[in-house]
């Protein structure tokens, strides 16, 4: 902030998987099915599979013009955990209410099956959880 002027935040849940699917119905924004070097993750077919995070632009874009939005690196949301989307927000805010001792993480990591990199795929860790496999990615407003 201080070197480009703008502020920064964590994506929603909503807001991520928008940009993950990049205007696809598919369980990745390439297509339904993992196929080899599109990511980095178990059975990708990269050479970082399994061993660790791939640099950045390693594969191609999608659509959006975003880079590893599956696999790589688990990315945090803004959102406090909830098991379902009963009752989310509809307006693609954050779901600040809840169990917020955890936040929503999407897209997977290196080490993860194909399942967990799928765009709908989410889950809960809490915000001070370290390691190799947790980023994130920040909108601006």
């Amino acid at each position: 902030s201080l070197k480009t002027g703008r502020h920064y935040r964590l994506p929603s849940e909503a807001e991520w998987e928008y940009a993950a699917r990049a205007g696809s119905q598919k369980n990745f924004s390439w297509g339904d099915k993992v196929g080899k070097n599109n990511a980095n993750c178990k059975v990708c077919g990269s050479q970082w599979d399994n061993k660790q995070s791939a640099p950045v632009k390693s594969f191609k874009a999608n659509k959006f013009g975003l880079y590893d939005m599956h696999g790589n690196v688990m990315e945090f949301t803004q959102d406090c955990f909830h098991p379902h989307y009963y009752e989310a927000p509809n307006d693609q805010t954050p779901w600040m209410t809840g169990k917020c001792e955890s936040h929503m993480f999407r897209g997977g990591y290196w080490g993860s099956d194909a399942y967990f990199m799928w765009s709908l795929f989410r889950n809960g860790l809490k915000p001070d959880a370290s390691g190799n496999g947790f980023g994130f990615r920040v909108a601006s407003y």
